[in-house]
């Protein structure tokens, strides 16, 4: 799966991908070839709260 900034290419290269929007990511898909498929937006970083709970911790 790619992870693209914009999913408006990602969408026509293929008449039967769709756009789905899931747990508030923008997802494309196609059924009929799935090489596909992309996705919008990346993970969030954790880092500070891991961070966070050390310095508690210590």
């Amino acid at each position: 799966m790619k992870v693209l900034n914009s999913l408006r290419t990602a969408k026509e290269r293929h008449p039967d991908c769709q756009i789905v929007k899931r747990k508030g990511r923008l997802y494309v898909i196609c059924k009929s070839n799935p090489r596909f498929k992309a996705v919008q937006g990346r993970k969030k970083k954790r880092w500070f709260k891991i961070r966070r709970i050390n310095d508690i911790c210590l």
